[in-house]
């Protein structure tokens, strides 16, 4: 309340020697007028004139510049007085000798041309400064409506608030003593497995499901890793081994996989592509007949494009046991293949639509002389060759049409990359 008090009596303060300026009745000392510091504050304008700032404990309100223009303009308006009257007492004297000497043509003008020019800078000055000081009285009627209207509680509880926050903050600050030595943290490296060989090097020994990002631009995704078979490292793309599983899906289902990843499942040939493009990968079929014959074909070269080009297949470089049936001759070749399905028709056979002949997704020719996904029969079956088929197992390729077709136990699609070494 002292500060608000302190700002209303400088307000009338001001007023009133305005006011006393213009009736010329000299203004009387205060008494009792509470401290109040005047200083310059802000930026000065190109003339000169600064903003006027007054402090009040404990508040400080900036003031308009146009109060510094007070003491100035009652100091000039003096001068300008002053000048007034010489002018009068001169024209009255100039007046005087017009009427004792009313034939002289040729009288002495009493004002100099610069003193002409002074008094029009000073009028222009002084309707300038009219100007300001009524902007100012303006300025000043409206932060005095606005002290008088101002809430001191309001103020009170507004700083208690701001301390309240600080003191909170304070009390949340780490109180360690000058000698704790500050924690770094700790830098976090995050290790990115692109399939499971690099799991292999980083010393996992056991068979299971991993997690593994060939593209760092999409997600994780589980796979299986078989840490065992030839050397280790193998990513399960596929397996079959006791027909739970219906392989008979459409393209969107074979797009994004299916299955069991502990049992029978396609890993996606989305993710197919991913692995295939993350590293020169090799593909590794293996095959067991009912029999307990087990063979393998091994391709060094092995590759799945994306769904824009149908999921384009790319495979060579054959060895194993088991015969390169993926290039069994120029008619059943699935080199350089699109994948089909039973509801999306890629294949080379004018006829018809292979996947729904052989029920399951494959990259057909026209049509086959391999289909790892083909129906699973637990034993020999008649009729259309539509189950797991390798065209050069022992004895297929003599099999006549009304015989027996050969059955797989188990099968599995298995890649690693071409450099990897155990």
């Amino acid at each position: 309340m002292k500060s608000l008090s302190c700002l209303i009596a400088f307000a009338a303060l001001s007023a009133g020697l305005t006011s006393a300026e213009e009736e010329n009745v000299p203004t009387e000392k205060l008494v009792n007028a509470c401290p109040i510091r005047m200083k310059n504050g802000g930026k000065c304008d190109e003339e000169g004139s600064c903003p006027y700032q007054i402090t009040l404990p404990p508040m400080t309100i900036q003031l308009p510049k146009q109060l510094q223009l007070l003491e100035k303009t009652l100091k000039e308006v003096q001068n300008l007085k002053e000048i007034v009257n010489n002018l009068k007492k001169s024209c009255q004297d100039c007046k005087l000798q017009a009427d004792e000497n009313p034939d002289e043509k040729n009288i002495d003008n009493p004002l100099e041309e610069g003193q002409v020019n002074q008094i029009q800078d000073l009028q222009s000055k002084m309707k300038k400064m009219s100007i300001s000081l009524k902007n100012a009285r303006n300025q000043i009627n409206n932060l005095q409506h606005q002290i008088e209207n101002m809430n001191t509680n309001n103020v009170d509880d507004y700083i208690d608030k701001k301390i309240a926050n600080l003191s909170f903050t304070l009390s949340n600050v780490d109180k360690c003593s000058s000698n704790c030595q500050a924690k770094e943290p700790s830098p976090s490296i995050q290790l990115i497995f692109r399939d499971c060989s690099d799991y292999y090097k980083m010393g996992k020994r056991l068979n299971g499901i991993y997690q593994v990002m060939p593209d760092p631009k999409n997600k994780t995704f589980g796979v299986f890793c078989d840490m065992e078979s030839m050397g280790g490292g193998w990513t399960v793309v596929q397996r079959r081994k006791d027909g739970s599983i219906n392989f008979n899906r459409t393209w969107d289902e074979y797009k994004s996989g299916f299955g069991n990843l502990s049992g029978e499942f396609w890993l996606g040939n989305d993710r197919l592509h991913l692995l295939s493009k993350s590293a020169n990968m090799m593909l590794r079929i293996e095959l067991e007949d009912f029999k307990g014959v087990k063979e393998y074909a091994s391709y060094d070269q092995f590759y799945v494009a994306n769904e824009y080009l149908k999921y384009k297949l790319s495979v060579s470089g054959y060895s194993g046991t088991a015969g390169d049936a993926l290039h069994f001759s120029k008619q059943y070749n699935h080199d350089q293949k699109f994948f089909t399905t039973p509801d999306k028709d890629n294949d080379r056979y004018p006829s018809g639509n292979c996947g729904a002949y052989y029920s399951s997704g494959w990259w057909f020719d026209a049509c086959m002389s391999a289909n790892l996904n083909g129906k699973y029969y637990e034993k020999e079956y008649k009729g259309v060759r539509n189950g797991i088929f390798w065209g050069t197992w022992e004895g297929v390729s003599d099999q006549q049409i009304n015989s027996f077709r050969q059955t797989f136990k188990a099968v599995s699609m298995m890649i690693r990359p071409k450099d990897f070494s155990p």
